[in-house]
């Protein structure tokens, strides 16, 4: 009786340790104090929405939520997640620890972003709050690489919707460093995913509760350009996948396209996929196909090498 007892205690100390290594782990931004801080109350809120996401506002101090693939499927690359929320509030489940969940699943490390909304009560120069939040994020990882079993030239950023125009900013204004860095890391990301992204500032397409919030309403043409960030492509941008749906009222799919075709002007590697109905918001699944843009976004990722594993 005692080899069937050994076994079965075994197997039940192997699943307990492979649960352990896959739990995420939710660790502190910044390790001191958080730039630009404003002191005041924590007023960060949680609430349960009646689909069961969980949305977050009034974000004082920024995290990151680390979810590690198992060892023996990690790749070495590495996904940083904005979820959207109009620069409101952040839709933090159906996207940010659902689709975590996934890539891990992919063997991707993924790391998803509780960053700071822009508010006066909270940051001193509230508009690039959040890029401070996305640069330290991609600081941490690269500067943790070897800890996740990640490669460092292997970091990419994904964002939905306000979170796409977070990630695209990343992507676009990597030059500017608004973090302490002293190791110089770089800050760009090495690919970027944008799943029905805000972008442009033209009005005829633009989501104007995201802009106003971010640079205020009565921001100067010049300033709003400067976050248009199909305007700020160069050669140096990241290889992009976009997602969009053409009956998106909210964010109206010429944002992705426009960031598309300054992809396509400066010759930069880049997939976009329009569906024709799914509206606005709508995560991982769009009830609208059968078609599933997470597995066209596992194709392209593994047809630019990002899926097969790190050479050792």
């Amino acid at each position: 009786m005692k080899k069937p007892i050994i076994l079965l205690l075994s197997l039940v100390c192997v699943a307990l340790t492979g649960f352990s290594q896959n739990k995420p782990m939710e660790l502190p931004l910044y390790e001191g104090k958080i730039p630009n801080e404003v002191p005041g109350a924590n007023l960060e809120n949680t609430e349960v929405r009646p689909n069961k996401s969980l949305s977050i506002t009034k974000v004082r101090q920024p995290t990151l939520t680390v979810f590690l693939p198992a060892k023996e499927k990690a790749n070495g690359t590495a996904v940083v997640i904005c979820p959207g929320g109009g620069y409101a509030k952040l839709a933090f489940s159906h996207e940010g620890t659902d689709v975590a969940r996934k890539l891990a699943e992919q063997g991707v490390a993924a790391f998803v972003v509780k960053y700071r909304l822009p508010d006066a009560a909270v940051s001193s120069q509230p508009q690039i709050a959040p890029l401070q939040d996305a640069q330290q994020a991609l600081y941490l990882v690269r500067k943790r690489a070897k800890e996740y079993n990640v490669n460092p030239q292997r970091v990419g950023m994904m964002g939905f919707s306000a979170g796409g125009h977070l990630a695209s900013t990343a992507g676009t204004h990597f030059t500017q460093t608004h973090i302490q860095n002293p190791e110089k890391l770089s800050l760009r990301p090495d690919f970027m995913l944008l799943i029905y992204p805000v972008i442009s500032s033209d009005p005829a397409v633009w989501h104007k509760g995201s802009f106003d919030l971010l640079l205020g309403k009565d921001a100067p043409a010049e300033k709003r350009q400067a976050y248009s960030n199909d305007r700020q492509v160069t050669p140096q941008t990241p290889p992009t996948f976009l997602v969009h749906a053409s009956d998106d009222k909210t964010v109206p799919a010429q944002n992705s396209i426009l960031f598309y075709q300054a992809l396509l002007q400066h010759k930069i590697p880049a997939e976009l996929h329009i569906y024709q109905k799914g509206g606005h918001g709508f995560g991982l699944n769009n009830a609208t196909t059968q078609d599933q843009w997470f597995e066209r976004c596992l194709n392209w990722l593994n047809s630019n090498g990002l899926l097969a594993a790190a050479k050792q």
